[in-house]
């Protein structure tokens, strides 16, 4: 079902949660909710592996670019003091600031992605992950921040939920 209204996208996420195939059902739902609502190119979701010092991408919508499974070093960059250890959300608006955070920016620019918003995926104090949204430049806003911050707290089941994060390793 493609969500037409705020509603119809929280109601198909919620339902996504009863479906056994977990995490896929919810984070396909999410992709679905959250293109429909906020807008997105390049949607993915990251799961932070606190030990390893890396995050893990367990959902993406273009696989060929950016395929489940990789992973990205947890370094000690103001993004990630900003969105990993203090949990909050990251706006970048345009190929310079893309340039400023993410090592892979050209890869980026280049699926046609000017802009993100990456949003903290938080349980009791912890930053999980991270939801991220890719789009044309200038596309999110401070506007953007808390129907994200919902969607995203919409993702801790899925990433929480037993064996979840051990099945992705």
């Amino acid at each position: 079902m493609q969500p037409n209204s705020l509603e119809d996208s929280f109601s198909a996420v919620a339902l996504a949660h009863a479906d056994t195939a977990q995490p896929q059902a919810t984070f396909g739902a999410l992709d679905k909710a959250v293109a429909a609502t906020i807008g997105h190119r390049l949607f993915t979701i990251l799961v932070h592996h606190r030990a390893e010092r890396e995050s893990e991408r367990v959902y993406t919508n273009m696989r060929e670019a950016y395929p489940v499974g990789g992973r990205k070093p947890i370094t000690d960059s103001p993004w990630m003091q900003q969105v990993m250890q203090r949990g909050l959300p990251y706006i970048g608006r345009n190929a310079d600031d893309l340039r400023d955070v993410f090592y892979d920016h050209e890869l980026i620019v280049s699926l046609g992605c000017r802009s993100v918003l990456n949003i903290p995926l938080r349980w009791r104090g912890e930053t999980l992950g991270t939801l991220n949204m890719l789009h044309k430049e200038n596309w999110y806003g401070t506007r953007h921040i808390e129907l994200a911050r919902l969607f995203a707290q919409l993702a801790v089941p899925a990433v929480m939920a037993p064996g979840t994060k051990e099945s992705m390793a």
